[in-house]
């Protein structure tokens, strides 16, 4: 006779120490990879004409060294407590309270995932006219099914050693080798046009240093809620907090420095059309793009982590191919360009979120033993972060001087949680 066991909720059970394979150099490989993007290189461009090449590069290196330490804070969280990113809303939200952040996440990650495989076509079927195929009008559709249908491939195996064999050892060398090439060719372009006067070329106003450090920042703050479902297979948390920490934090510069070089030589509203104008920008931009489906996946295979959380009937990996199939449906029938304000305010919950999570659990918590005595909510961590995503947003009205919310926001909920820590109910 036969009896039915009840499902192991794997995401909100710590991790056995057996079952960590990653070191410092898979979660550096792994967060290099997963920050480079065309979309980092779009928000770079971003940065022009509003600040001066001087002022962009400063808000450039400040958001990403601040935001990547954030990233790899969260990450050692996770690895040392050996807990996915639900695991640690469980633990300083309450059991019941935490499903609506971990909702709330699923959402953004569906949106991402969906929005990223767009990303994905467009550069496709640009590279195609580029090279004179794919002109027709149903190569966008087939484009997306396509990279909808490797990522589902991918989702289906190990994201262990997806990370370890597939990224580590042949995804991230090409992805270097061409972003050298792509900095040479604009660097060269640079300085045939004359660096003096192009360095010397200054912002017209219409954005502020300080705003342009939140824009930064934004890039490495919006994969918070997934660092820890990849942190916690890590051997132990320094190696996963310096790992994701310069891996990322070298991804966004460079990335975000590319946006600003090629805006700066080569203005033009489409970015993947300056880049195929640079000589081989074909091979490089195609191997970026090949670089992006990691993206896509990080964000299924988290959303599946999430899911499971919740229902742990279903695998991660059952999980995962739900939400790989979902986002492609999404990319193919919402028009995610206009899509993409409602993401962005979709992400600001995240950041108070993980404020609190800082501030509670950082600095030595038992966070094992918060998860199994987490009740139903813990009040004090709730309305921190209500009261945070209030802050976020009313900031911008009250102090439109200081240009950004992120990083006030951050600190206030982090000194709010680190102070109130004593009583976790």
């Amino acid at each position: 006779m036969s009896t039915n066991q009840p499902a192991t909720n794997e995401a909100l059970t710590p991790l056995h120490e057996g079952q960590r394979a990653f070191g410092w150099r898979d979660h550096t490989s792994l967060w290099f990879s997963l920050g480079v993007g065309l979309l980092v290189m779009q928000m770079g461009a971003y940065l022009l004409p509003g600040l001066s090449p001087g002022e962009a590069l400063v808000a450039i290196a400040i958001g990403s060294i601040v935001g990547s330490g954030l990233l790899g804070w969260v990450g050692k969280l996770g690895c040392d407590s050996g807990l996915a990113s639900a695991g640690l809303m469980h633990a300083v939200y309450g059991r019941r309270f935490a499903g609506l952040p971990i909702v709330l996440n699923v959402l953004q990650l569906l949106g991402w995932g969906a929005f990223e495989l767009v990303i994905m076509r467009d550069a496709t079927v640009a590279i195609g006219r580029q090279s004179g195929g794919l002109t027709a009008g149903y190569w966008p559709v087939l484009a997306t099914l396509m990279w909808g249908a490797v990522v589902l491939l991918l989702i289906s195996g190990s994201m262990v050693q997806l990370v370890r064999r597939l990224i580590a050892r042949i995804a991230l060398p090409l992805v270097v080798l061409s972003l050298l090439w792509l900095s040479w060719q604009f660097a060269t372009l640079a300085q045939t046009q004359g660096l003096a006067p192009l360095w010397g070329r200054g912002g017209d106003g219409s954005m502020s240093t300080l705003s342009a450090i939140d824009l930064v920042i934004a890039m490495p703050v919006s994969w918070l809620p997934l660092v820890a479902d990849y942190a916690r297979h890590g051997k132990d948390g320094r190696s996963a907090l310096h790992g994701t920490w310069l891996g990322y934090a070298v991804a966004n510069i460079w990335c975000y420095g590319l946006g600003v070089l090629v805006a700066l030589v080569l203005p033009s509203e489409d970015l993947v059309t300056a880049l195929l104008l640079a000589q081989g920008g074909l091979i490089a931009l195609s191997l970026i793009l090949i670089d992006e489906i990691d993206n896509t996946y990080g964000d299924a295979y988290s959303g599946s982590v999430c899911m499971h959380s919740l229902l742990p009937r279903w695998s991660i990996r059952r999980w995962g191919v739900l939400m790989v199939l979902a986002c492609t449906a999404f990319a193919l029938v919402l028009p995610m360009h206009s899509l993409e304000p409602f993401l962005l305010l979709l992400s600001s919950v995240f950041v108070p979120l993980f404020g609190v999570i800082l501030g509670r659990l950082a600095f030595g918590a038992p966070t094992r033993q918060l998860l199994r005595e987490a009740g139903s909510i813990h009040w004090g961590a709730t309305l921190i972060w209500l009261a945070g995503i209030a802050f976020y947003h009313l900031l911008p009205r009250l102090a439109p001087a200081l240009g950004g919310s992120a990083l006030p926001t951050l600190v206030l909920c982090f000194g709010l949680a680190w102070l109130s820590r004593g009583s976790f109910k």
